[in-house]
């Protein structure tokens, strides 16, 4: 019992002496850090990095400059309504309409059984996608029907006929944008995110572990400077090792960021993003195109009917 107590003992010693020595080398690269941030370390006082890891650096920083440029914009995709002119208005209707309906399917479900006469439960309305191409499409829709309700029953109106064509055209339009809008999600925005949180951000952590291992170092330098005789071999060793992590720790950072650098899977999404918005904007064209011809036709009629009326 006494010999396993004894054990204990030890390993407690260890332990102990292990998280005073993390905590000392903690200290050390925190007062290095201060002091080359106030800029009281001479330039030669403070480690060279290779210069690869120098220049690998930088253009990890420019990958990763570049991802957030694009996914500032980009990320609006992960929206539908981003380009939606009545969202607001829409938004707060849909809520009281929501919240009516709740009410009522609420007193309709509670009051069975009760003498109380119960409300006809409220069916809500169709959700309707929040796009531009969708909002045109029903602003002609209706606009067209206006029109066109209000003539004496088969009589011709160009302009109500032009506005259905123009509404149909613009459905066409809307499927494409939604289409458009899952394309980039998964093609390109959540590839694009993934590559920024995971490859990047791991070059970036190595990066970090090697400026703590290069701050050690020099903190190491520093203590063997100042040291007295009896720990002149001690510090010499603890330098020696510091050396020898920041070597290490450099390596795997070079490794790493060589590895995001040379990763084809940014310039594959950035495609995905070129092929989606360009069979969106084909569809465009070619549904613009299409309806543009015939309402040119009921255009020019409409103006040579106009010009015959006024010669008579």
């Amino acid at each position: 019992m006494d010999g396993w107590k004894n054990i204990q003992s030890s390993f407690s010693n260890i332990n102990i002496g292990a998280s005073a020595s993390k905590l000392a080398k903690g200290f050390n690269s925190s007062v290095q850090a201060t002091r080359e941030r106030l800029g009281t370390v001479a330039p030669e006082e403070i480690t060279e990095l290779p210069q690869e890891y120098k220049d690998l650096e930088a253009r990890v920083d420019a990958l990763r400059d570049a991802h957030l440029a694009l996914l500032k914009i980009t990320t609006v995709y992960e929206t539908e309504a981003y380009d939606y002119p009545v969202q607001i208005n829409e938004s707060i209707f849909e809520l009281s309409t929501s919240i009516g309906t709740g009410i009522t399917n609420f007193a309709a479900t509670n009051l069975k059984g009760t003498n109380l006469p119960a409300p006809a439960p409220v069916v809500p309305p169709a959700q309707q996608h929040k796009t531009l191409p969708h909002a045109i499409g029903r602003a002609s829709t209706t606009a067209a029907q206006a029109i066109l309700s209000g003539n004496a029953a088969g009589a011709e109106d160009r302009l109500g006929k032009a506005l259905g064509l123009y509404a149909e055209g613009w459905e066409k339009i809307a499927s494409a944008r939604v289409h458009h809008d899952t394309a980039v999600r998964s093609g390109f925005l959540h590839p694009w995110q993934q590559t920024l949180s995971t490859s990047i951000n791991v070059a970036l952590k190595a990066r970090q572990a090697v400026r703590v291992s290069r701050l050690e170092l020099d903190a190491a330098k520093q203590s063997l400077k100042n040291a007295n005789p009896a720990r002149q071999e001690q510090a010499r060793l603890e330098v020696e090792n510091a050396e020898d992590d920041l070597v290490q720790k450099t390596e795997v950072a070079i490794t790493l960021m060589k590895t995001v650098l040379e990763n084809p899977e940014p310039l594959k999404q950035l495609n995905e993003l070129t092929k989606a918005q360009l069979m969106y904007f084909s569809a465009a064209a070619e549904s613009l195109s299409g309806l543009q011809g015939e309402i040119e036709e009921l255009s020019v009629a409409a103006e040579g009917e106009y010009r015959k009326s006024r010669d008579h």
